[in-house]
């Protein structure tokens, strides 16, 4: 247990360590938010969607990417910018990691997979095929949690029957605000309302 001598000054500095590591620890849980891939060709959009985690392409280090690989020949040319990756993670009961698919938009395959944060800001990710042939990397945080999307929000009041909550831009990494001159406009915003992840799933 934590002990922190009596002044005025230390009770002060004592009580920022506490919260700063209560802080620290809810945000080493807290895998939403935007990270970079271990190579840095990318950041991925990580955010809760309909009680499941999601995540997809939220920046390429190389504009206009496309899905050339997919072996859907409809989706081979659909953007990369956009595309989901991390797809309907479940929550592992009693640890802090999630559990579902993710694409690998290299080789066009999908696979099963692991996501942990491992600090405040590392998030490892493993995948496997068929259980095995195991392989995973590290991504690193550029961009803090994101808070639970309005329009899953909505539903789940909507169903209640209470009230639905106001609008507001969520999903993105910066705080809802007037667009700055000159500042480029975030091309994915809240990822819970693409296409691709707001459908229901199978």
């Amino acid at each position: 247990m934590l002990h922190c001598p009596r002044s005025f000054a230390r009770t002060i500095a004592c009580t920022g360590l506490i919260l700063a590591t209560g802080a620290w620890s809810a945000l080493a849980g807290d895998p939403t938010g935007d990270w970079r891939v271990a190579d840095g060709v990318a950041n991925i959009r990580v955010a809760q969607c309909n009680g499941n985690i999601w995540g997809v392409v939220s920046w390429e280090k190389t504009p206009g990417g496309r899905d050339a690989h997919n072996p859907d020949p409809a989706k081979q040319s659909r953007p990369t910018l956009g595309m989901p990756i991390l797809l309907n993670m479940k929550k592992k009961p009693g640890v802090d990691a999630w559990e579902g698919q993710v694409y690998n938009a290299k080789d066009g395959q999908t696979y099963s997979s692991t996501i942990k944060p491992i600090s405040d800001d590392q998030l490892e990710i493993q995948g496997c095929v068929l259980g095995f042939l195991c392989g995973g990397e590290t991504w690193t945080r550029v961009g803090p949690p994101i808070p639970a999307s309005p329009a899953t929000n909505t539903a789940k009041s909507g169903a209640k029957g209470g009230p639905a909550p106001a609008a507001k831009t969520v999903g993105s990494t910066a705080p809802a605000k007037k667009q700055a001159a000159g500042q480029p406009k975030d091309p994915v915003g809240d990822i819970c309302l693409l296409g691709e992840v707001a459908q229901p799933t199978r």
